[in-house]
């Protein structure tokens, strides 16, 4: 009963994160949430409380996918900066594969979430920080390596790494884009290794 509990609530959150990352938040009513769960309002309600709140947990359930493929690419590479080249070829291939939305779900977020709706731009910010955490880690450990020169800035390295990512599937969004987005990850790519040169 547990198991199966935590099965449905798994795959609840999976159909969720798509709808909300296809649709956007303000664009995903709760009629389609009914009809995407196959669920009754009353029964979204009892597990989660609020619409605000399944998106909260679709948009976590986005950013440890993210991290979790982000963490095993820079475990398997031989170096950091291979490791984020790596990352962002990636990307690359997934923009090809037909994801719910070309565009990143928390870039998505981060432009429809307005000011004064400091719940869905603080959860997303967070997650944009600590993923920005991780590509100045892996450059701060490039530079201790001596693989990228004594004077790098990390932290400015993974911001100016983060803009390009949004940036590229930013301009994903667009039809035309699929085969131009592959090869703009492979120059981003190659970018990241000709620090190491």
């Amino acid at each position: 009963m547990g198991r199966s509990a935590i099965h449905d609530r798994d795959e609840v959150l999976r159909a969720s994160m798509e709808l909300f990352w296809a649709r956007g938040y303000h664009k995903t009513s709760l009629k389609d949430l009914e009809r995407t769960l196959d669920m009754r309002p009353g029964s979204i309600y009892a597990a989660f409380g609020s619409k605000k709140a399944l998106f909260r947990a679709a948009l976590d359930r986005y950013a440890t996918i993210g991290q979790e493929a982000l963490a095993v690419t820079m475990v398997k590479a031989p170096s950091p900066i291979s490791g984020l080249a790596a990352h962002v070829r990636m990307i690359g291939h997934l923009l090809s594969d037909g994801p719910p939305s070309r565009a990143c779900m928390l870039v998505k977020t981060l432009l429809e979430a307005p000011d004064d709706d400091p719940m869905l731009r603080q959860s997303v910010e967070k997650i944009i920080r600590e993923v920005e955490t991780t590509f100045a880690a892996a450059f701060r450990d490039a530079r201790d390596a001596g693989e990228i020169p004594s004077g790098s800035d990390p932290e400015r390295l993974a911001a100016r790494l983060q803009a390009s990512i949004f940036g590229l599937r930013a301009y994903a969004q667009r039809s035309d884009a699929t085969e131009t987005a592959g090869s703009l990850a492979e120059d981003i790519a190659l970018e990241i290794e000709a620090m190491a040169d």
